[in-house]
């Protein structure tokens, strides 16, 4: 017999905090993670683990800029910024928050009603 003390804890990445990616990946829906440089990204997750790696693809990375002002200006003008990636690894530590598009979930609920 095994003694319950000495198992390795099994671990359950469909619960908890890992819900939203696990639906992601298996919905194949869009998420928007906000990571620690103030950029967000919204793209499609394939593949996590359970330190928050994500391996994403169709990403678009949207950021704000700030120009300095020039001579006799106080502010400089705010830009925002965006591009595209086909593929993506995001290290986990980077992570502050990931939201399901709430978009793709109204799209993926009309689509099963018909």
């Amino acid at each position: 017999m095994s003694d319950p003390a000495t198992q390795e804890p099994t671990e359950d990445l469909t619960s908890g905090p890992f819900t939203v990616l696990y639906k992601a990946v298996k919905g194949n829906l869009q998420v928007l993670v906000n990571v620690r440089n103030n950029h967000k990204l919204l793209g499609r997750v394939k593949a996590y683990d359970r330190h928050m790696n994500l391996l994403m693809e169709d990403v678009k990375e949207t950021w704000t800029e700030t120009s300095k002002g020039g001579k006799g200006k106080k502010r400089g003008t705010v830009v925002n910024k965006d591009r595209y990636v086909s593929k993506m690894f995001l290290r986990g530590d980077s992570v502050i928050l990931i939201v399901s598009n709430p978009a793709s979930l109204v799209n993926t609920a009309a689509a099963e009603a018909s």
